[in-house]
């Protein structure tokens, strides 16, 4: 069995950072060395990793990759091989495709279709509705990442508005359930009032009125409520607003059963930037105020905020056209996502350790995923190595989503991705995907 070494690094794991190598044996990790000791056995090949950090995979619990369906903006081989260039090693899809993944046949052929086409790993989320919480039960707990349930319409819309069915998903998922959390009414009462005093055709600075603070922080406390009164499993997915931050508590993961996500989008940028990048970084829910991002910034250094995702969700350029309430909502981060938080880090907001947590423990820990997320002896070989000092700038030449867009193309950036190691296998280097390797299903402890 082939037996691969990492030396010169420095390595951060478990929240220390520290010089050493690691030694891969097939698909696993075999030995983690601190210091120059050298390993108890030969090696194959050796990496020198001078000047890089090396981190686990980076594991993003939050993607649209648009398949089946909707394979004109992306699909599973375009989208893990934007994930492999960012250092993201495993995923967990949602269900907003067509058909949507809203029944055990339609779970079943994602599955079956992603283990030829997914390039890293992956997972995907059974998509609650009003009519399907009978079929919960069914799930597979140790396959199946979770239960999206949309509490705000989004793409696809898949909204579940009836009270009756949102406390029988609560009471009746038995895994986690993550949720989309905005109030439809307010919405729309903010839609009508802002169409009638401005206009049919809003310009896009109106989306963070009309999908504003009080639609977010009324959802997201709905569901921090029900999952109180039936002892759900909670992961609220992309907070966008300072106010919602009140609903969690500053705990590690292990002492809490109601979870925050933060995402890219909102931590990078705000309500400023539509001023320059217009609908490119139109996504629901919306970019809010630099107060807003900066507070989510903040609660990264706590445990108020326990993930980073992306909300990865790639549209056609054309899609993008027109303002508030014309151009569709979601923007493609993926293959940046890991350098994003890097900036960060680059600026002194979060350290290298925070990052590592919230990016690759994190998930791991609050997914249950089994044999990943950490740099331990017997976990998967899933690994980044990372310069933090090579300056580049994104160009679209560079860019991997099918859609062809990033709202980062012309950001300059600190860090860069140089390998990305797959259950031990390479799968990118030197600005290229091993589009040949093939991912695995992720398994959960549960």
């Amino acid at each position: 069995m082939k037996r691969t070494l990492i030396h010169h690094a420095i390595i951060v794991n478990e929240g220390k950072k520290f010089a050493g190598s690691v030694v891969i044996e097939g698909e696993q990790i075999a030995e983690v060395i601190a210091g120059d000791a050298r390993p108890a056995q030969a090696c194959d090949e050796e990496i020198d990793a001078k000047g890089c950090y090396l981190i686990p995979g980076v594991i993003d619990d939050h993607v649209h990759f648009r398949d089946p369906g909707l394979t004109h903006k992306a699909d599973m081989s375009t989208e893990t091989a934007a994930a492999a260039a960012g250092g993201v090693t495993s995923f967990m899809d949602m269900p907003n495709c067509n058909p949507q993944t809203t029944t055990l046949e339609a779970l079943n052929a994602k599955f079956a279709d992603a283990a030829h086409k997914c390039i890293v790993n992956y997972s995907f989320y059974f998509g609650a509705t009003n009519n399907n919480a009978d079929q919960l039960s069914q799930l597979d707990k140790t396959h199946v990442c979770g239960v999206k349930l949309f509490m705000g319409a989004s793409t696809g819309n898949m909204l579940v508005d009836r009270m009756e069915s949102l406390r029988k998903i609560f009471s009746e998922a038995g895994m986690l359930i993550a949720t989309h959390c905005e109030d439809q009414n307010i919405i729309r009462q903010n839609t009508e009032y802002y169409k009638e005093k401005y206009g049919e055709d809003l310009d896009i600075t109106y989306h963070p009125l009309i999908r504003s603070e009080e639609a977010c922080y009324h959802s997201s406390a709905l569901a921090v409520q029900l999952a109180k009164e039936t002892n759900a499993r909670l992961h609220i997915l992309h907070i966008s607003t300072a106010r919602e931050l009140e609903l969690f508590e500053d705990k590690p993961i292990a002492e809490k059963r109601i979870t925050a996500e933060a995402c890219v989008s909102h931590l990078f940028f705000c309500d400023e930037d539509y001023k320059t990048l217009g609908a490119r970084i139109k996504c629901n829910p919306s970019i809010k105020t630099a107060h807003d991002r900066d507070a989510l910034r903040q609660a990264l250094t706590t445990n108020r905020i326990d993930v980073i995702g992306t909300d990865h969700a790639p549209h056609l350029l054309r899609e993008k056209e027109g303002g508030a309430l014309k151009a569709v909502s979601g923007m493609p981060t993926l293959q940046f996502s890991l350098v994003s938080i890097f900036e960060l880090v680059h600026q002194g907001v979060l350290t290298v350790e925070q990052l590592v947590q919230k990016m690759c423990h994190a998930p791991a820990e609050l997914y249950q995923i089994a044999g990943r997320g950490y740099i331990r002896p017997g976990y998967k070989a899933d690994l980044v190595l990372v310069n933090p000092e090579s300056e580049w700038t994104v160009t679209p030449e560079c860019i991997l989503s099918k859609c062809a867009w990033s709202p980062m193309e012309g950001q300059c950036f600190h860090a860069q991705v140089e390998k990305t190691f797959v259950n031990g296998t390479v799968v990118y280097e030197n600005g290229k995907v091993n589009t040949a390797h093939r991912g695995q299903a992720l398994t959960f402890d549960r």
